[in-house]
């Protein structure tokens, strides 16, 4: 027999919310650790990039950024390779 795990309030508004919740908070948790790093390697950050950074709710968006903020020699090294950069 299989693990079956039951989340209380299954299939209701309860699990949405706890799903997004969670989403949210792995979401959250990414963004502070891009800034984080590029703290850590003293890269300036800009208000505009700041805001761009903790704004975004793409969490594969998020991780290249981390990705790249481990290399990075500027803060707008993030977006080199962001298909959504116009700029």
């Amino acid at each position: 027999m299989g693990f079956v795990n039951y989340f209380p309030g299954q299939g209701t508004l309860l699990e949405k919310a706890y799903t997004e919740g969670e989403a949210k908070g792995e979401v959250n948790g990414k963004v502070r650790a891009v800034l984080a790093v590029l703290e850590a390697r003293d890269i300036p950050v800009s208000d505009d990039i700041r805001e761009r950074v903790t704004t975004c709710t793409d969490i594969n968006r998020i991780d290249g950024w981390l990705r790249r903020a481990v290399t990075a020699t500027r803060a707008e090294d993030l977006f080199a390779e962001d298909p959504s950069d116009d700029a």
